[in-house]
């Protein structure tokens, strides 16, 4: 998630300062990812030396007020036309439990993909239910609406997401299964083939 960019896309709308940029972000993204205030400023701070922002006095209560710059608006504009690169995926924690869980002795990686799928089940309830609710504070006005699409956008994103991860879940489950049937098959045979060579032997 590049919190710079989304930043700089709000200051588009206005001039803000930290607490407001960090309370919009969180309204329009339905508070799925809560953003540190500390972050928000450490992140102005470096925009504002990379020119993307600047500083345009404080307000009554003397919160100093951020503006967007026109080299920030090309840099809203630029995200926003450019694909999201996959060909570096962010770290998966729950990918790399699995294949370190297979490779470690001792580790029930049958229980750790039931105890996932039952925690991601529990999550896309969740997420269904919110899907069914609409936001108290939003009321029937055009910026509302919009809000409420963003909210609804990133709640079938979270659905989605869980929905592939329990198919995934489903598959790593069957993989294991068949691993563990080939293992058993395997292990007759090579023995049969043993007991085989030693009676020839024996014979000999």
């Amino acid at each position: 998630m590049s919190v710079r960019q989304a930043l700089l896309a709000l200051l588009e709308q206005g001039p803000m300062y930290g607490y407001q940029l960090r309370a919009e972000f969180e309204r329009r993204t339905g508070s799925t990812w809560p953003l540190n205030v500390g972050q928000v400023y450490t992140t102005l701070t470096r925009l504002e030396r990379d020119g993307l922002v600047a500083e345009s006095g404080a307000d009554g209560e003397g919160h100093v007020v951020y503006r967007v710059t026109d080299a920030g608006r090309e840099e809203v504009a630029t995200w926003f036309t450019t694909p999201v690169e996959r060909t570096q995926p962010p770290r998966d924690e729950l990918a790399i439990k699995l294949a370190l869980a297979v490779t470690v002795p001792g580790v029930d990686v049958g229980l750790v993909i039931q105890q996932q799928r039952s925690a991601t089940m529990t999550a896309l309830q969740d997420y269904t239910r919110l899907k069914r609710g609409r936001p108290a504070d939003l009321a029937d006005s055009a910026t509302s609406r919009a809000a409420d699409m963003a909210w609804t956008l990133v709640l079938d994103s979270l659905v989605f997401a869980a929905e592939a991860e329990i198919r995934w879940l489903d598959h790593c489950e069957a993989r294991l299964r068949r691993a563990q049937l080939d293992s058993s098959a395997r292990g007759p045979v090579i023995e049969a083939e043993g007991s085989q060579t030693n009676r020839e032997g024996s014979r000999r």
